[in-house]
């Protein structure tokens, strides 16, 4: 029993050794990519706008990429029941949604202090006023048969 008290102590003293002499500065490789990333950028969702909006469905086929293809819907819907439940805070309190995006804007986002996570993909946050609901769209792909410049 003593044995293992002596393993444990050594483990925990192993794990947090490392952390005592971690450079406090962000190094240039740290700026790459897009984990642990946050963003307040929401724009207004336009409907007629070329876009995709994302389903928040896991399209996995290789056993191996699986867990990086669910990053994305895996965020994407954790973000937007953040939102949902904020915007319901706020009807809950003031018996209305936000007016507008501008309001939604200061008081869902500014005054919750909320941070997303950044999208992968070049995707963006965007609010329908419509719904009163946050979507994630992407940059719809040329067709195939376009010719490029």
């Amino acid at each position: 029993m003593r044995h293992a008290f002596v393993v444990f102590g050594f483990c925990v003293l192993a794990g947090t050794a490392g952390c005592m002499w971690d450079d406090p500065k962000p190094k240039a490789e740290d700026k790459k990519g897009i984990f642990g990333k946050t963003t307040q950028d929401i724009g207004q969702f336009d409907k007629d706008a070329e876009q995709k909006v994302s389903d928040q469905k896991i399209n996995a086929t290789d056993p191996v990429t699986a867990p990086l293809a669910a990053y994305g819907p895996m965020v994407e819907k954790l973000s937007i029941i953040q939102v949902e439940h904020a915007v319901n805070l706020f009807y809950a309190s003031e018996g209305r949604y936000p007016k507008d995006y501008a309001e939604f804007m200061e008081r869902i986002i500014k005054e919750n202090n909320i941070k997303l996570p950044v999208l992968p993909y070049k995707g963006q946050y965007k609010y329908d006023e419509a719904t009163h609901s946050l979507v994630c769209v992407y940059p719809e792909p040329p067709p195939a048969d376009a010719k490029k410049p």
